[in-house]
C-alpha cells in the first residue's frame, strides 16, 4: 500500500479570510487547519499514478502480473474516458487487465478494494489494484471547501502476503439511506405539486 497527496496547501484562514468568515470559529468547529491543494498540473489522475507507482515498487512486483485496476473517485476527470486505462498504461500494466472507474462519493475506493478482494478470492487474477484518488471539491464557502482535499492511496492485493481483515462493509451504505429517508417526505410533498399542475384530467 502507498498514499501521495500534493506538496501544496490552503490554510483554513486564508479560506475564511476571502469570504469574510471567523477563521477561529471555523478552526474550532471542523479541527482543520490546512489541506492539500492539487497543484495547477495536478488532477485525480496524476495521484492515483504516483500512488500506483509507489504501490508498486513497495510490494516489489512486476506490474504486468497485476490482472485488475480499479479507481475509485468522485472527481475523475473525463466523463467517459476512464482514469483507470491511464493509470495502468502509465505502471506497465497493460494490456492483458481489466480496469474500471468507479464513483460512490467518499465509498469509490472501498468500492474498488471490495471488487478487487472478489476477484482475487474468485482466482479470477492473481494481483489486483484498487486505487482512491481524489482532488478537492466544494461549494465556494461552504464546509467542504475547507475540508475536502487531494490525495490518492494504492492498495495491491493478492491472496498471499496481503492485509486480509478489511473492516469496510455495511456502515457507510447506511448514512446514504437515513440521507434519503430524512428527505423523502420533502422530495414527495414537492413531487406531488408537480404532479398535480402537469396532470391532465
Amino acid at each position: 500500500m502507498a498514499l501521495t497527496y500534493p506538496d501544496t496547501g490552503s490554510g483554513s484562514r486564508k479560506i475564511a479570510k476571502v469570504w469574510g468568515a471567523n477563521a477561529n470559529s471555523i478552526i474550532d468547529g471542523l479541527m482543520v487547519y490546512e489541506k492539500s491543494v492539487p497543484d495547477i498540473d495536478e488532477d485525480t489522475i496524476t495521484i492515483a499514478v504516483e500512488a500506483a507507482r509507489h504501490a508498486v515498487n513497495r510490494a516489489g512486483i512486476d506490474p504486468e502480473k497485476i490482472g485488475a485496476v480499479y479507481t475509485g473517485s468522485e472527481s475523475h476527470p473525463y466523463a467517459v474516458k476512464p482514469s483507470s486505462t491511464v493509470v495502468a498504461e502509465a505502471i506497465g500494466a497493460t494490456p492483458d487487465l481489466t480496469v474500471a472507474d468507479f464513483e460512490f462519493a467518499c465509498k469509490a475506493g472501498t468500492a474498488a478494494i471490495q471488487t478487487c478482494m472478489g476477484m482475487v478470492d474468485a482466482g479470477m487474477i492473481e494481483l489486483g489494484m484498487a486505487i482512491g484518488s481524489d482532488v478537492s471539491q466544494g461549494a465556494p464557502g461552504d464546509a467542504l471547501e475547507y475540508t475536502a482535499a487531494a490525495g490518492g492511496v494504492a492498495l495491491c492485493h493478492r491472496k498471499e502476503g496481503s492485509c486480509r481483515e478489511y473492516r469496510i462493509h455495511i456502515f457507510i451504505h447506511y448514512r446514504y439511506t437515513r440521507l434519503l429517508e430524512k428527505r423523502r417526505n420533502a422530495l414527495s410533498r414537492a413531487w406531488w405539486k408537480v404532479y398535480r399542475r402537469t396532470r391532465v384530467f
